[in-house]
């Protein structure tokens, strides 16, 4: 936000670029990664973070020019990447089954939570991780603070990937990709709540507060939004992208969904902009 930018890794490319959201340009390419997966911004240090799958490292950038600054070695297959709102650290997913809590200022990892398997989408809220793991078919519910697992709850379906958490009904969403299924559950008990149906290959999901609503990122070429209301949440349609076109990110600040489109025969990649109404 501090330089209007969006951050987008290209793993095929190895690759980061920082678009410039008001120009509409790529302002900055970093390259010479290994399977660039997870970036995450650091606004208290003004930096960017990015996890890289083929050496399991965390790399640091300076934000305002994308000099490099640091990097903690995790071991193999670095991804996803959340900043704790609290004190500016950050949690990696990373391995065969953990989440790494790293000090930005000392580039040292000061905590881990042991998982079964790889995981996939988490959220956190305070030091609870809600964390997917697709390998074991399985959502657990752990403690970043503690390195406790508080819970494990076996997966409604398969390859649960995405996931968002709404704090205001302490429920969290997540979507499988075998069926196609948007769960919403209970962020405490585990409890299934609603189980509908939804677009294939979906890779994001996020809570609208704003509107009451949930968005889906699909790899079938579509973003779904759906009606949250007191029931089961009910599609409200979709929204044409590109088949492979999976990764977003909502930034509720902007009120805007940032969907990459991934380059195809006669088209490049591009960064779709989707105004939600």
């Amino acid at each position: 936000m501090k330089h209007d930018r969006l951050f987008v890794a290209e793993l095929g490319n190895g690759s980061v670029d920082m678009v410039d959201l008001a120009r509409g340009i790529v302002a900055h390419r970093i390259t010479g990664f290994k399977e660039p997966q997870g970036v995450a911004y650091l606004p208290d240090r003004d930096e960017l973070a990015v996890a890289s799958g083929g050496d399991g490292t965390v790399r640091f950038y300076r934000g305002a020019d994308a000099v490099p600054a640091g990097i903690v070695q995790l071991g193999e297959d670095a991804d996803n990447l959340r900043v704790d709102p609290r004190n500016g650290r950050l949690v990696a997913g990373y391995g065969s089954g953990a989440l790494a809590v790293i000090d930005p200022a000392t580039r040292t990892v000061v905590g881990r939570l042991m998982l079964p398997g790889h995981p996939e989408g988490f959220r956190l809220t305070d030091d609870t991780a809600l964390i997917n793991v697709p390998d074991h078919r399985t959502v657990v519910k752990g403690n970043i603070a503690t390195g406790a697992t508080e819970a494990g709850w076996r997966a409604t379906h398969r390859l649960n990937f995405p996931m968002a958490f709404d704090p205001a009904s302490n429920r969290a969403a997540t979507v499988y990709r075998w069926p196609a299924r948007l769960v919403i559950f209970d962020a405490g008990t585990g409890a299934v709540a609603s189980d509908v149906a939804t677009c294939g290959d979906a890779d994001d999901v996020f809570f609208d507060m704003r509107r009451d609503r949930i968005m889906v990122s699909c790899g079938t070429g579509k973003v779904e939004v759906f009606a949250r209301g007191t029931g089961s949440p009910r599609s409200l349609g979709t929204v044409a992208t590109r088949a492979g076109a999976r990764t977003a990110l909502f930034v509720p600040e902007r009120d805007r969904l940032y969907v990459a489109v991934r380059a195809a025969a006669a088209a490049p990649a591009e960064i779709r902009i989707l105004r939600p109404n």
